[in-house]
């Protein structure tokens, strides 16, 4: 008698999988898991500011604007003193970290609400990462200045949410500035430096490109409109708590 043939094995029915978002995805080992907070979107960083503060805010960062504009004309520098736990008057304390390898043509710079907070910005500037920590090292005042052009009347996009901008460095063109999504890198420095308030060193990397050197400090946000900002990087008081001004300024403009 011909032997029967065994039905086939039913169709396995596939099993849903969890989404997984980008922060809870496969890591290496070497790379810590992010637990970094949604940075608050309820406070002053991001409410408009009244008309009086405005007024100040504006007229403040157009006179700090002008060795950056005019680079060939000597302008008398502006000396900002004030202790190092309160900012600028007008400004809203944030967290900046500089970081890239030593050997890298380009430079990371990331803003946060605080250490604990997710990047609000991620910008990569086109500057060595050994000149600009050098130049800051130096103790001269490093002036930064972003330009991009206006949009439509109608345009909805807002200065920090602008792509791409033409970089000055102490008034020579060098480059541009790109903002860009936070990567898996970006989040994982970022997480292992979330208790680090202020400081600068190197962090382990298993990457070719050298070094990965860090430079954190407090931000001052000045919002002069809604197409200047300025960010100035505070440094600490020195040895004999005298209370120094800032050692980095990046000025955001449209025109």
């Amino acid at each position: 008698m011909p032997s029967r043939k065994s039905p086939p094995p039913p169709p396995q029915t596939p099993q849903p999988r969890s989404p997984r978002s980008p922060l809870t995805a496969d890591r290496s080992p070497s790379q810590p898991q992010v637990s970094l907070q949604q940075p608050s979107h309820n406070k002053r960083t991001c409410t408009t500011p009244s008309k009086s503060t405005r007024l100040f805010r504006r007229f403040l960062s157009v006179f700090r604007s002008f060795p950056i504009i005019n680079p060939t004309c000597r302008m008398p520098n502006i000396s900002i003193h004030h202790g190092n736990n309160h900012p600028i008057h007008g400004g809203t304390r944030m967290t900046g970290t500089l970081f890239g390898y030593r050997k890298s043509s380009r430079i990371n710079l990331v803003i946060q609400e605080n250490p604990r907070c997710l990047p609000m910005v991620v910008l990569e500037l086109s500057i060595p990462t050994t000149k600009l920590l050098q130049d800051m090292g130096s103790g001269v005042l490093v002036r930064i200045a972003l330009e991009c052009e206006k949009h439509h009347k109608d345009s909805k996009i807002k200065l920090m949410e602008e792509p791409i901008w033409t970089m000055y460095c102490n008034g020579r063109k060098n480059g541009y500035g790109v903002r860009r999504e936070p990567t898996e890198d970006d989040l994982s420095v970022m997480q292992m430096l979330h208790a680090v308030s202020m400081g600068a060193g190197v962090l382990p990397s298993e990457m070719g490109d050298g070094e990965l050197t860090y430079m954190r400090a407090h931000f001052d946000r000045v919002v002069g409109s809604k197409d200047s900002e300025t960010y100035y990087m505070m440094s600490p008081q020195g040895n004999d708590s005298t209370p120094s001004g800032p050692e980095l300024s990046i000025f955001f403009v449209k025109i």
